[in-house]
């Protein structure tokens, strides 16, 4: 049985796994969690398949061994699809992963055309492709990039105000793509993107139904971990890779989920 202090470490290039963090306070809200946001390696997307797996693994293997945590989420679909498999072998525990939630988007649709946005190392994944496959096969799924929608949440957090032409691309381009004129679904496939639903369902319009993957992860960790108990000893944690002032403005948004102010890994 895990330590009742062992907490759950959720992992992610920034914080947008903090939309995950919020899910899981719903179902597990005495669970401790130490929150890890990979700021020096922001942002994901842009690198390289090779660079994001040994990363990813490298940084979670130091994490887990300083930490102690009874459960690892890596709380970012870039990360997951690509290197869930490598860190599920080097950490001794449970790893859960967010991967794109095109399953229940395809049981949503109603016009059969689902939109989804992703950083550009996402959408290019055969996993990606996978799901496709199995799960929206005779539906049609268009595809675009938006990395400045990390930005935009990462801002967004910290106080700033969203750049509509930032949403605005993103809504244009999807329209423009053959039937793009009938989506009604939209696949948030980066954990950062949740944060600025309210500004996607502007530009969109209400009758777009937006799909992430949060409360489906935090179901999944509360299964893996049903019947244990938990023992918080303090606020969560939340630690930061690179220097501490990548952490400057989260400040209230730390304090109104209930951490301790940001600290360096």
């Amino acid at each position: 049985m895990a330590d009742p202090t062992a907490p759950i470490l959720l992992f992610d290039s920034g914080v947008g796994g903090l939309t995950v963090y919020d899910a899981l306070r719903d179902v597990l809200p005495d669970a401790p969690v130490i929150y890890a946001a990979d700021l020096a390696g922001l942002p994901y997307g842009t690198k390289t398949e090779a660079q994001i797996a040994a990363r990813v693994a490298g940084l979670l293997g130091r994490m887990a061994e300083r930490y102690q945590p009874r459960l690892a989420c890596i709380a970012c679909n870039t990360a997951s699809t690509i290197a869930l498999g490598m860190v599920r072998d080097v950490l001794e525990i449970p790893v859960v992963g967010t991967v794109p939630a095109i399953k229940p988007a395809a049981a949503l649709t109603q016009t059969g055309t689902i939109g989804l946005v992703g950083t550009e190392a996402t959408i290019r994944q055969r996993y990606v492709d996978d799901l496709e496959r199995d799960f929206a096969a005779g539906k049609r799924l268009l595809r675009i990039a938006a990395p400045a929608l990390v930005g935009a949440a990462e801002g967004k957090l910290r106080g700033r105000v969203v750049d509509p032409a930032v949403i605005d691309d993103v809504r244009a381009r999807l329209a423009a793509m053959p039937g793009g004129d009938g989506i009604d679904t939209l696949v948030l496939a980066c954990t950062h993107f949740p944060l600025l639903a309210d500004e996607l369902a502007a530009a969109f319009g209400q009758q777009v139904r937006q799909v992430d993957g949060a409360h489906g992860i935090a179901r999944r960790i509360a299964h893996l971990l049903d019947g244990q108990t938990f023992t918080a000893t303090g606020p969560n944690r939340f630690v930061v890779t690179g220097p501490l002032a990548g952490a400057e403005g989260l400040e209230a948004a730390l304090a109104s989920r209930g951490f301790a102010p940001a600290e360096a890994f």
